[in-house]
């Protein structure tokens, strides 16, 4: 048994590198495709369109969709990374330095999301087509990206909470987990409902911020929370 520790250790010391690289390698063959038909649309690109436009008529849905599209932007990600830090340590300075590391992190893959925006420089779906506000490039969209890497450090931040702390029962911080992915999948999914960005706008805003959160994990020396 002890023999067999030691790989299963490493295996599970690579995984994140592994999801990470793949996660990357899909980004950048999507981004190259983006590229290579000049920020044209694919067929799954209008279809989603199509589809929206064709499931409007309910105003209830509409300011639904407004409603959750306003959460992946402004300062509520931000707010995010902060709580994350927050909740992933004990002691004031630990926390403190958490929180700070944990908005940096943010700020510093919206600050290379910005630089792919201009590098792909993909135009939006029509301005016909908006239900709401939008600005700059399409690829990678913005708010999915952001509201991604929000729940992955507010993730990040309950899970170190449960490995000190049983204040919290398993099922809640589950039920927590699951509801912060269904968020950021739900904001993704706004983007392309109102009409501002293309589907692939959205995937490629969601495999950016699993690499970004990938190598988060890989590279970021883990410890133990601080008692």
């Amino acid at each position: 048994m002890s023999r067999a520790a030691p790989p299963v250790r490493r295996a599970v010391r690579t995984a994140p590198l592994t999801v990470t690289a793949l996660c990357a390698a899909a980004f950048a063959l999507l981004a190259v495709l983006v590229t290579g038909r000049s920020g044209a649309p694919f067929p799954l690109d209008t279809d989603a369109l199509d589809w929206s436009l064709g499931h409007r008529s309910s105003p209830a849905g509409v300011t639904a969709a407004r409603a959750v599209t306003a959460s992946g932007t402004g300062p509520y990600p931000y707010l995010c990374a902060v709580v994350a830090g927050l909740l992933a340590s004990r002691d004031l300075r630990h926390r403190l330095l958490a929180a700070a590391g944990a908005l940096v992190f943010l700020l510093a893959g919206q600050a290379a999301r910005y630089g792919l925006l201009a590098a792909v420089a993909r135009p939006r779906p029509p301005m016909a087509d908006w239900l709401a506000h939008a600005s700059g490039f399409a690829f990678p969209s913005g708010h999915t990206t952001t509201s991604a890497l929000a729940a992955g450090l507010l993730i990040w931040g309950l899970v170190r909470l449960g490995r000190r702390s049983h204040a919290i029962p398993g099922w809640l911080r589950g039920a927590l987990l699951a509801l912060l992915v269904c968020w950021a999948v739900a904001v993704g999914l706004s983007r392309i409902y109102l009409g501002v960005h293309w589907a692939t706008d959205v995937v490629g805003g969601w495999l950016y911020a699993a690499t970004w959160l990938g190598l988060g994990a890989s590279f970021i020396p883990a410890r133990r929370p601080h008692p």
